[in-house]
């Protein structure tokens, strides 16, 4: 979850007004607040682009008519935030993202406009290879040379423990964004922008040992609304076996199985859920280790649909996919979920829908 303070936590359970502020960041240098009337940010931890947005603007004389316009789809960029007024004259905000405008559109006469934008992985998605490229290096070297390749100025933050991958030359038209992701496995790593635009390596949380960030719960002083639970054996697989081969580093095959070996879950490898393997290779694992880590985290993906939950709450917009949360029930059961996607209104109206995945109970 992005750093907040306590008394922010506390206030969202509150009845307030939203702050929110959207930012207009002009190729020329300029940066211009934009009066708004609505909008939201989507954030999915499954999509290839992780945060989306929609501004709508009142002022239909915003809608461009020449590409020198301010509002025009040639390199301008979004950074949208919300947080929430204290009511004494104070308000804390927190980033929702910063976002390549990508379309913007309206009625000419009467509005509203519309602007769309997604985050700016879809720059490096959108920067397709022209010659073949050779990554090389650790995970972390090669992921930020991707990054840079496209973006020189961005910043990459990495919290893993960096290892070295097998060289692997990628294609003409290949796509540098999943390049970097196939780069990151080797350390059980993704790769996305944070709310405040920077590009992050990083290993998901595991709902098992990870610390909740926020307790949703029911009653006086909560911020739960309503929740759902449902359980599927369809598209789920409880095994990965992980490969590489690669004969440009003369490095012999490595493989490594991983399984889920809890006993106590419904799709235990050994357990009537039986064995339902998935396969992964790439040439950047060039030992057990990270094949390893790779098989952990297709893994952690693989297992995602079996338990699912939907929370209804109120908006928290420091949320992050992949952070845990402790759901406390009108009942008092309590339970444990992993964010998978939401999204924060930039408006009053509406409920604060998340989709979870590995949802259990909270011993």
């Amino acid at each position: 979850m992005y750093p907040v303070s306590d008394r922010f936590l506390a206030r969202l359970a509150e009845s307030h007004p939203p702050a929110t502020e959207v930012l207009l960041f002009l190729t020329d240098g300029r940066v211009l607040p934009l009066e708004h009337t609505g909008g939201s940010v989507q954030v999915d931890a499954a999509a290839t682009i992780r945060r989306t947005s929609t501004v709508t603007l009142a002022d239909p004389t915003l809608i461009p008519r020449t590409p020198s316009d301010q509002l025009a789809t040639y390199g301008a960029r979004l950074r949208v935030s919300r947080g929430v007024h204290y009511g004494d004259g104070t308000s804390e905000l927190v980033p929702l993202g910063v976002f390549r405008l990508d379309e913007v559109g309206g009625d000419v006469n009467d509005g509203p406009v519309t602007l769309s934008g997604r985050d700016l992985s879809v720059v490096i998605a959108d920067d397709k290879l022209t010659a073949p490229y050779k990554a090389s290096g650790t995970v972390v070297s090669a992921v930020t040379a991707l990054v840079q390749r496209s973006l020189p100025d961005t910043q990459v933050v990495s919290t893993i423990v960096d290892i070295p991958i097998g060289q692997k030359t990628y294609d003409v038209e290949a796509d540098p964004w999943a390049a970097c992701q196939e780069i990151a496995a080797a350390a059980g790593a993704v790769v996305y922008f944070s709310p405040d635009g920077t590009a992050t390596i990083a290993v998901p949380p595991d709902i098992s040992t990870a610390t909740p960030v926020w307790d949703v719960a029911a009653g006086e002083g909560g911020a739960y609304i309503r929740a759902s639970r449902a359980m599927s054996s369809s598209n789920v697989y409880n095994g990965v076996l992980a490969r590489g081969e690669n004969t440009a580093d003369n490095v012999a095959p490595v493989s490594a199985l991983v399984v889920d070996n809890d006993p106590a879950s419904p799709t235990y490898w050994s357990g009537p859920f039986g064995r339902r393997p998935m396969f992964y290779s790439s040439p950047t694992l060039i030992s057990t280790g990270a094949a390893t880590n790779a098989a952990q985290l297709k893994l952690v993906q693989a297992k995602a649909p079996n338990a699912s939950g939907d929370l209804s709450s109120l908006p928290n917009p420091a949320l992050e996919a992949w952070d845990v949360l402790r759901t406390i029930h009108p009942d008092g059961t309590r339970e444990l979920h992993q964010v998978a996607s939401f999204t924060v209104p930039l408006s009053t109206d509406g409920d604060f829908p998340i989709s979870t995945v590995s949802a259990k109970e909270d011993a």
